[in-house]
C-alpha cells in the first residue's frame, strides 16, 4: 500500500510517497481503507521540533470504511463507515483501536467525518467534561479561526453559550459571525481584557480557551469571571510560559486545566469517545454542528495542505482525501 513519510529539509516538510505492507489488525483493532485524513497543527509542530532530515510518520486522525475487524472490536464490522483517532493517516490503511472509533452519523461526506475525531475530542474534553460550559454563560477563544476554535466556536453555541472570539483577521472574524460569533476581537496582542469585560458587562467570562498560547496566558486569566476556568489547549505562537496572577486565581476561585490526550490509556481514551458519542454526535447527525472544513486536498497535494496551515491563513480544519 502507498503511505506517505515527512521530513524538515532545508525548514520545508517535504512528503515522500512509499511502498509498505498493509497492516494486521490485532484482536482490538480495525483495519480500515483511508477516504480521508485530517490534518493537525500540533503533529506539524512536533515534526519542527525533531531533528532535520529524521522520517516522520504524519496523520492521527482517519474516516473510512472497515476493511477487516480483529476478533474483539464489537460493535464494528467489515463495510461500517468509521471514524476516529490513529496513527499513520496518510495512507491507504490504518489501524484504528476499537475503543477510538466512532461510527459515522449519516449524511456526512468523508471530508467532514475526517475532520470530526479530534476536534470532537478536544472540545467535549474542554468545553463539557473539564469546563462545564452552560447556557447563557461566555466563553473566549483565542485563536478562534483554528480547526479546534471554530469547533468550540459551533459546540458553544450548541450548548447555547455566547462567545468571545480573538483573530487577527478581519476577515476571518467576518466568517466567524456567520458561525455565531456574538463578539470577535481583532487582535493577536494580550490587549483584549477591556474588550471582554465590556462585552460581559463587566462580569468576565465563564470560561476561556487558549488555543494562543503563551504569550496571551495572564490576558485570559485577566478575563475570568469568578470562579472561571482556563483552558489550556496549544501554543501557537511558540510561547510555553506565561505569567500567572496568584492573587487572582485565589481570590476569584478560578481553575486553569489543560486539555491533552497524551498521557492517557485506553480507559480514558474510551470514556472521551463515549461522551462524543453522547453528546456531540446526535448534534451532528440532526445537522445542530457542522464540521467547519477550510479546504480538501488529494493525498498527492499534501505538502500543498501543510503549507496552507503553515501559512495560517485557514478557518476551520484541512483535510486530506475525498471530498
Amino acid at each position: 500500500m502507498r503511505a506517505h513519510t515527512a521530513r524538515l529539509i532545508d525548514d520545508r516538510i517535504r512528503i515522500e510517497p512509499r511502498d509498505v505492507p498493509t497492516p494486521e489488525p490485532g484482536p482490538r483493532q480495525l483495519l480500515v481503507r483511508v477516504r480521508a485524513a485530517g490534518l493537525n497543527r500540533g503533529e506539524l509542530l512536533a515534526l519542527r521540533k525533531q531533528a532535520p532530515d529524521a522520517p516522520t510518520v504524519l496523520g492521527i486522525e482517519a474516516a473510512g470504511e472497515v476493511v477487516q475487524a480483529g476478533a474483539d472490536t464489537p460493535p464494528f464490522r467489515a463495510g461500517d463507515r468509521v471514524m476516529g483517532r490513529c496513527r499513520a493517516a496518510f495512507a491507504d490503511y490504518a489501524l484504528l483501536d476499537a475503543h477510538d472509533a466512532m461510527a459515522v452519523p449519516e449524511g456526512l461526506s468523508w471530508a467532514q467525518a475526517a475532520a470530526t475525531p479530534i476536534a470532537a475530542m478536544v472540545v467535549y474534553d474542554m468545553l463539557i467534561a473539564q469546563g462545564r460550559l452552560a447556557e447563557d454563560e461566555w466563553l473566549l477563544v483565542t485563536g478562534a479561526s483554528s480547526g479546534v476554535g471554530v469547533a468550540a466556536l459551533q459546540l458553544a453555541k450548541a450548548l447555547g453559550a455566547r462567545v468571545v472570539g480573538t483573530s487577527g483577521s478581519a476577515e476571518k472574524l467576518a466568517a466567524l459571525e456567520r458561525l455565531g460569533l456574538d463578539v470577535g476581537l481583532r487582535t493577536r496582542a494580550p490587549d483584549f481584557h477591556d474588550a471582554v469585560m465590556a462585552a460581559t458587562g463587566g462580569k468576565g467570562v465563564d470560561l476561556a480557551v487558549n488555543i494562543a498560547g503563551g504569550s496571551v496566558f495572564a490576558e485570559c486569566v485577566r478575563c475570568l469571571a469568578f470562579e472561571g476556568r482556563l483552558a489550556t489547549v496549544g501554543y501557537m505562537d511558540g510561547v510555553l510560559e506565561g505569567r500567572l496572577d496568584l492573587a487572582a486565581l485565589h481570590a476569584r476561585r478560578l481553575t486553569i486545566f489543560g486539555v491533552s490526550s497524551k498521557g492517557y490509556g485506553p480507559e480514558q481514551r474510551r470514556r472521551i469517545v463515549q461522551g462524543v458519542a453522547d453528546r456531540i454526535l446526535p448534534l451532528v447527525a440532526d445537522g445542530r454542528l457542522a464540521p467547519a472544513i477550510d479546504r480538501t486536498f488529494s493525498f498527492d497535494a499534501l505538502e500543498a495542505a501543510i503549507a496552507r496551515m503553515e501559512s495560517n491563513e485557514q478557518l476551520g480544519k484541512i483535510v486530506v482525501g475525498e471530498a
